[in-house]
């Protein structure tokens, strides 16, 4: 039997995510947008952090919540289209003085206000993929919903590897609480968790330093430079 080397993540979508997610897209091969999984209040999946000089700011996207919100995020509408302009308009006010911010003002711009998509999976796609672009990763994005999903938290995990054919699997380690990792040794899949600490300090407006704010901030005060903060561009794919 050949050996699968093929490595994959799994996660939910994000709002313009924090440098750390582009990291963990960057070192597999495939990553998989988990949202067939229950959206979550007051969660990255729609909202996140800039830097203002009187401290962090959310940016959050209004969505419809049905009932106890047991809806998956795939299914989640937003609820005003409002949030666009009023988004644009703080990024501009926040980050017009950032050295790089001209270099990227039109692309997001474009990302802001051209588009009416009602669908947040596929207004953190359109982002999470833009942004992919400006970093140079090409990693192939896919959907769990391209995948048959079984029952059981990683059970469904395994099981979603053996159709993407991966033999490693890396994860966050928001998951260690959940996760069986005997279950992913006795399917003879590599469980690598992913290590968020170590981050270098760059550039940033607005002191104090702050790492887990979105990966924006990272863009427009570094530019191209922006890769030499993160950890795996200069590994691509190892893991």
């Amino acid at each position: 039997m050949k050996e699968q080397t093929k490595t994959v993540a799994i996660l939910q979508s994000c709002y313009i995510p924090w440098k750390g997610y582009f990291d963990l897209i960057n070192m597999v091969d495939e990553f998989i947008l988990y949202d067939d999984m229950q959206y979550t209040r007051r969660d990255w999946r729609n909202r996140n952090i800039i830097k203002t000089p009187t401290g962090p700011l959310w940016l959050t996207i209004p969505v419809e919540v049905k009932g106890k919100y047991f809806q998956k995020i795939s299914e989640t509408k937003v609820s005003a289209n409002s949030w666009r302009e009023k988004h644009w308009k703080a990024i501009c006010h926040n980050y017009s003085k950032a050295n790089f911010f001209k270099d990227y003002a039109a692309l997001f711009e474009d990302l802001f206000l051209g588009s009416q998509e009602a669908y947040l999976s596929l207004i953190n796609y359109r982002f999470i993929t833009a942004i992919n672009e400006c970093l140079g990763i090409d990693t192939k994005i896919t959907w769990s919903s391209d995948y048959t999903l079984i029952e059981g938290k990683t059970d469904r995990l395994i099981d979603i590897c053996k159709q993407a054919g991966a033999g490693t699997y890396v994860s966050g380690p928001a998951a260690r609480g959940y996760i069986d990792e005997e279950l992913f040794e006795k399917e003879d899949i590599r469980l690598v968790w992913m290590d968020y600490s170590g981050y270098p300090e760059y550039q940033q407006l607005y002191p104090p330093f702050r790492h887990e704010v979105s990966i924006v901030d990272l863009l427009f005060n570094e530019g191209s430079n922006a890769v030499q903060y993160m950890k795996t561009i200069s590994c691509l794919k190892k893991v």
